[in-house]
């Protein structure tokens, strides 16, 4: 393996001479968040031992998956240009991302691994069952794996998927209503002084 400064890993195959002959590249999609995790943390670490088992899951803000953000600012742009630019040379990409992320994804058409042009490695946190730890313990699982042509998953992932226009409409009307106040009535004082 060798880091790229744009790739996150590119993968290599060399000859016994070292002289490389063929690479592809893998992309780690990682999640954006919402919410803060500032205020926990600085909560916990003012008393760690006191402090280390708290559970915030019910405070205001907490943080969760953002998968929207994610797919349009992150992974589109990444398979835009990166993923173009490979394609175009005819390389394969392999894109590792967690499971929840995957399942938020339109539905991608899948070819064979050998006709593939991207595969899409599937992971998900699994408890570890290693019982000589006190703390529950987690690891990092592959759980499926997901071959597909470049081009139809970029265009799948891109293309909007638009509700229903009066569905639309009836929101909007809803927060209209919610915001809407009736007009206040104007009354002249005939003797103010």
């Amino acid at each position: 393996m060798v880091r790229s400064n744009n790739i996150d890993i590119v993968l290599v195959a060399y000859d016994k001479s070292g002289k490389v002959y063929d690479f592809g590249a893998l992309e780690i999609q990682a999640v954006y968040i919402s919410g803060n995790v500032r205020d926990p943390f600085e909560h916990y670490m003012k008393n760690p031992r006191e402090r280390g088992n708290m559970d915030w899951s019910n405070q205001p803000n907490y943080p969760r998956p953002d998968y929207l953000s994610s797919s349009r600012k992150r992974l589109v742009p990444q398979l835009l240009f990166k993923g173009g630019i490979l394609n175009s040379w005819k390389k394969k990409t392999a894109v590792t991302l967690n499971k929840s992320f995957f399942e938020t994804l339109p539905k991608l058409e899948q070819v064979s691994p050998q006709k593939a042009d991207i595969a899409w490695i599937i992971y998900d946190l699994k408890k570890n069952g290693n019982k000589d730890f006190q703390r529950k313990e987690f690891a990092l699982v592959k759980v499926d794996e997901v071959f597909t042509k470049f081009e139809p998953a970029l265009l799948t992932i891109t293309t909007p998927r638009p509700g229903k226009l009066e569905n639309f409409i009836k929101i909007l009307q809803e927060k209209l209503d919610e915001r809407l106040v009736t007009p206040p009535i104007n009354k002249t004082i005939e003797r103010p002084f």
